[in-house]
């Protein structure tokens, strides 16, 4: 099971629509920064493939700057 923290960096402006859109994604949790454009965003997903496809949907998010990946471990299923 991926889970994976990263840093979002809106556009100027567009924090909360990149909030949202986030949120609305499912599989996120996600935690703003008071003063500044910037999300903690954590992902948790069922395989590596399901994380792969959640990561493209969140870089084509127009009010998205900037996706930088802070940390990311596999939790083996038994």
């Amino acid at each position: 099971m991926p889970i994976k923290s990263y840093l979002a960096h809106a556009i100027s402006g567009k924090k909360e629509d990149l909030m949202n859109a986030l949120l609305n994604l499912g599989q996120c949790e996600v935690v703003p920064a008071e003063n500044q454009d910037i999300l903690a965003l954590v992902t948790e997903t069922a395989n590596e493939k399901e994380e792969e496809l959640l990561k493209e949907k969140i870089e084509a998010l127009d009010s998205l700057k900037l996706l930088a990946l802070v940390s990311g471990f596999n939790t083996p299923q038994n």
